[in-house]
């Protein structure tokens, strides 16, 4: 039996609350280079120490079976508190680089009874239209981490530290009300005991690997686009003598991604999550292709549009694939499934900001982001190498 709707805005509530600490250090990235005395390639470094702690907690939580043996609702509450208080640390005045690392670190762990987990809570409540779901599920995680740009904007009335109060203080709040207003879904079947080889298992499934590898592709292209995607503005802006609010358009084309998602999970009713999210993949990866094109243009107006439209399709087959994941796991094992292959997926993460990282000095940002293109190309051609063999 379905539970019943107001369970959903809850859930995508919360989730929005707790990943909000995701992008809190980017958000004021530049008031942190500039109090910790931080190096140019600190945004980067920050975020991988999230996107690490994130894998970290995931794996743990992938190998113990955390979300399928104890209370999901427990769990995103537990790990929203430590969460908020990981991040509250950032503003402290005795940190340095390896401190902050150290928090960033420490968050992501946090994370991995968050967002999957929350994954994991719609799962179990919502068997039917799991896809618009968890489409409304993944926006509000895009919103979380957009929110902390956002705060960004009113720097006037807020100094940096008050940004990371407030993201903390979410954080908090969204743990909260999974506690005392999200029980067990009627869906859910505990797993009973700690088996080490379950994360070999959930990959037994064909349908699974395909949803997996789909995913794969999309997350080298996803959190590098928005990490980098700021910079990539203030270099068009700064290019032609623009004078743009880097954060309030970062604001805008993060958020974008939460419409697309919904849509995403809309059109998914009709015509089904593959070929929404296989859509999607090609549409980003289509517009890492397009960068240059468009950026020489020097059109402002143009640039905007095609940064929205980008922002919309890089997210949107995200809660496809994960929708794909679910509903192909073995039933036991499915918050593990969606942890170990958010684990994997973030891994990919790590290696694609660190190589746009480490080439930013050296390649034109201008063309930079089209080494983004090789995630979706990979996702695409894993998908047309098995397409005699019909997906969910």
């Amino acid at each position: 039996m379905e539970s019943k709707r107001h369970i959903l805005p809850i859930i995508v509530f919360a989730q929005f609350c707790g990943t909000s600490i995701w992008f809190a250090s980017n958000g004021v990235i530049k008031d942190l280079i500039a109090v910790f005395q931080l190096d140019n390639d600190a945004l980067g470094n920050l975020t991988s120490a999230v996107q690490f702690g994130f894998i970290s907690g995931t794996l743990i939580f992938a190998l113990l079976s955390i979300a399928d043996r104890f209370s999901p609702s427990r769990v995103f509450f537990i790990c929203a508190i430590l969460g908020a208080l990981s991040n509250l640390c950032i503003a402290f005045d005795f940190n340095n680089y390896t401190s902050l690392i150290g928090l960033r670190f420490l968050t992501g762990i946090t994370l991995a009874g968050i967002y999957p987990v929350g994954m994991k809570l719609a799962a179990d409540h919502f068997e039917k239209g799991l896809g618009t779901s968890l489409g409304f599920l993944v926006g509000a995680l895009v919103l979380g981490k957009s929110f902390p740009y956002l705060l960004s904007i009113f720097k006037a009335e807020l100094d940096w530290q008050s940004v990371i109060y407030t993201v903390s203080g979410f954080a908090a709040f969204g743990g909260l009300i999974v506690l005392l207003l999200v029980p067990d879904g009627p869906y859910r079947k505990a797993a009973q005991s700690i088996r080490l080889n379950n994360v070999f298992q959930v990959f037994k499934p064909i349908a699974f690997r395909k949803a997996a590898f789909g995913y794969f592709g999309h997350m080298w292209e996803l959190y590098t686009f928005w990490v980098f995607m700021p910079v990539l503005l203030g270099h068009f802006s700064d290019t032609y003598n623009l004078d743009w609010n880097v954060y309030l358009y970062s604001f805008y084309i993060i958020a974008v991604g939460a419409i697309g998602c919904i849509l995403a999970g809309y059109i998914s009713r009709k015509i089904g999550s593959s070929k929404v999210a296989f859509s999607a993949l090609s549409l980003s990866g289509l517009s890492c292709l397009l960068v240059p094109l468009i950026f020489l243009s020097g059109n402002p107006a143009l640039f905007f549009v095609f940064m929205m439209i980008w922002g919309l399709a890089v997210v949107a087959d995200s809660p496809m694939f994960s929708t794909m994941v679910a509903q192909s796991a073995i039933p036991t094992l499915k918050g593990t499934a969606l942890t170990i292959v958010n684990c994997i997926g973030f891994a990919i993460t790590i290696i694609s900001i660190q190589l746009l990282t480490h080439l930013k000095n050296e390649i034109s940002l201008t063309y930079l982001f089209m080494l983004l293109a090789a995630g979706p190309a990979f996702g695409i051609l894993y998908k047309l190498s098995i397409k005699k063999q019909p997906l969910l």
